[in-house]
């Protein structure tokens, strides 16, 4: 008897072993822990910013609720062709939560139209409990979205001119705008400035501001220079600044555009002189009319006078 007694204490001891030992290594399908995402306001529903630079930041979280350690393996998957960068592994200690970092990247937001959203997603895997490989680790995932910010930008370029202009007369400066951000804008403000105050611009550009662009699409206009008729021999550089008429409106970063161009202002054609030439056809000639006797010399009447004076001399003598 004592020796099916030892026997039978002995199978129950294997059994017990043989049973323990496959439900630690499968229980992580039934082990208290979870994964989640740190919403802002607590909203999933809320996407997260990317920044103009195509960045972006997430927190997770990792919450281990039993009573054994948790050794975890992390995959990330993201839109927007960014690359997306965490922890590949971690150990969670029992009854405690850990925060790790998904940091989002190399975005070009100017790919996208604005306001575009995606869904990324992080995966955590339990490969081991209190360092015991699990034949079935448990996993589960984590999603958000990701939102595509709004860009102004518009871009301006002045053509240079095709050469010097005269004082009193007018050219023309062909103006380009271009919508290099993701969303549809328009030009809010022009300013015009110049270094020569009789250089006078017209308002030529103002029809910028009526025309609406899709991303990737140009205007143009001319602006209309005029020198004064008095305007001296100078190079000005003349300047235009255009603002986004989307980025006024919304209080966003200032999306300013400005360029410059110099132009060379020559005398007026009117100053260069030649032949005066007389109103009246008639010329008046003026006859010089001259003698052929000769002209008396002073010393010829001083002699005169005294050859008369002797001999008037002479006769009261007599």
């Amino acid at each position: 008897m004592s020796a099916i007694f030892k026997y039978s204490s002995l199978m129950v001891i294997v059994l017990f072993i043989l049973n323990t030992i496959p439900s630690v290594q499968s229980q992580g399908d039934i082990y208290p822990w979870d994964i989640e995402i740190d919403f802002e306001n607590d909203d999933s529903s809320e996407p997260f910013d990317i920044s103009e630079d195509g960045k972006a930041s997430i927190t997770f979280i990792i919450s281990n609720n039993g009573l054994l350690s948790m050794d975890l393996e992390f995959e990330f998957e993201g839109p927007f062709q960014g690359t997306y960068t965490g922890p590949s592994d971690a150990t969670v200690a029992a009854n405690s939560n850990e925060s790790f970092k998904l940091e989002v990247t190399n975005i070009n937001v100017l790919d996208f139209a604005a306001k575009t959203q995606e869904d990324f997603l992080i995966t955590a895997k339990v490969v081991s409990l209190q360092g015991t490989p699990q034949l079935s680790p448990s996993t589960k995932d984590a999603e958000g979205k990701l939102i595509i910010p709004i860009v102004y930008s518009l871009d301006l370029q002045i053509t240079d001119p095709v050469g010097p202009m005269n004082a009193g007369t007018s050219t023309p400066l062909r103006v380009s705008v271009i919508n290099n951000g993701n969303i549809e804008d328009r030009v809010g403000d022009i300013d015009i400035s110049d270094n020569c105050p009789l250089l006078t611009p017209n308002n030529g550009l103002d029809s910028l501001m009526t025309k609406n662009l899709n991303p990737g699409q140009t205007t143009q206009a001319d602006l209309e220079l005029t020198a004064s008729e008095s305007h001296p021999k100078r190079t000005c550089k003349v300047e235009v600044s255009i603002a986004s008429n989307g980025a006024m409106n919304t209080g966003s970063s200032s999306a300013v555009s400005i360029d410059e161009v110099q132009i060379t202002i020559d005398p007026s054609l009117s100053d260069n002189t030649g032949p005066v030439e007389s109103e009246d056809d008639t010329t008046t000639t003026t006859e010089v009319v001259g003698s052929s006797l000769p002209s008396a010399s002073l010393l010829s009447i001083i002699s005169c006078v005294l050859t008369a004076l002797v001999f008037t001399r002479r006769n009261n003598t007599s």
